[in-house]
């Protein structure tokens, strides 16, 4: 298994960050296996969806819905409502599997691998890359 660390900056609001390309460019030319992309944060998540067409927005507008940021946590370290981003991996996981074929993600036409963010306290996150070959 082949593995790498990447570090993205998601700033100081919620946020979903496309990370569809940087792994594309990592399966390049690894013929065929698995993609597994983790975040190894304890408020962070791997979503796969449509995005540029609304959805991403959808997606965090549902999950304000789901996951106020109010004082309702009990964990209530950090900015208020922080508890939530804690919460938020129950929903969406901190990881994603992606097959590979001949060095290409076998992706559906509007899927999109994403970075999602909700923890407005922690500006950086880093996602690992891990390649499989099957």
């Amino acid at each position: 298994m082949d593995s790498e660390t990447r570090t993205y900056r998601t700033g100081d609001v919620d946020r979903v960050l496309d990370l569809t390309n940087d792994c594309a460019s990592y399966a390049a030319g690894r013929g065929d296996g698995l993609l597994h992309v983790f975040v190894p944060h304890a408020t962070a998540g791997i979503a796969i969806l449509e995005t540029g067409a609304g959805s991403d927005d959808d997606l965090l507008a549902a999950l304000a819905d789901l996951l106020p940021a109010d004082d309702r946590w009990r964990h209530r370290h950090g900015t208020p409502g922080h508890g939530r981003s804690h919460v938020m991996p129950a929903l969406v996981p901190p990881y994603a599997t992606v097959p590979v074929l001949g060095g290409r993600l076998a992706l559906g036409t509007w899927q999109s691998i994403c970075l999602v963010d909700l923890n407005v306290d922690n500006h950086e996150r880093e996602v690992r890359l891990s390649f499989l070959a099957g």
